[in-house]
Parts: structure tokens; sequence; C-alpha cells
């Protein structure tokens, strides 16, 4: 049976959060970022991702309190983070969990 969705009355803000991470492999970040949006309790709605022909990688995560994306900067092993949250209990786990990286 499909849980229904229940409408929760948010003020009108967004908390934000931006990181440098010394890791530029797609296929870890996508897990070790997804799995710390489902411990942070984030709802992912969608996920998109674009790897671009010579290097570099862009992923994006839709959530139902806002988005989350990386782009990685493989010629210096790094990648930036970027989330906007309407959620700020939610946020402040997520950087706990961020970090471990």
């Amino acid at each position: 049976m499909k849980r229904k969705e229940e409408y929760i009355a948010l003020d009108a803000q967004m908390f934000h959060f931006d990181l440098w991470i010394n890791q530029s492999n797609p296929e870890e970040l996508k897990s070790e970022i997804a799995l710390m949006l489902e411990k942070s309790k984030f709802t992912i709605v969608n996920f998109i991702e674009h790897h671009f022909p010579v290097k570099g990688y862009t992923a994006v995560w839709l959530l139902a309190e806002s988005h989350l994306a990386i782009h990685t900067f493989p010629d210096q092993e790094k990648t930036y983070l970027q989330i906007s949250s309407c959620n700020n209990n939610k946020l402040q786990i997520l950087k706990e969990e961020l970090s471990s990286l």
C-alpha cells in the first residue's frame, strides 16, 4: 500500500551549505552521498547525472526538501558539493555525515 504524504506548512526559509571534498570518483561519490542523504532522513525524489566526454561529472539529487549537487574536478581530485534545504535539522545531520569524507 502506498504511503499517503502529509502536507506540513513550513516557514519560507532556506539553509545552504557548500564543501570541497578531496575525492572525485563518480561511483564512490554517488553511493556515499545517497547513503548520507538517507541517514539524514532526506527524501530523494529524483536523481540525474552527467559524465562529461573528456573529464568531469555532475550529479543532482532532487530532494523533497530541495536539492544537492556535486561537480567533480578530476585533474585536482576535488569535488564541489552544494546543498540547499528548507529543513535545517536534516541539513545539520548531513553536515555531520559529510565530515567523514
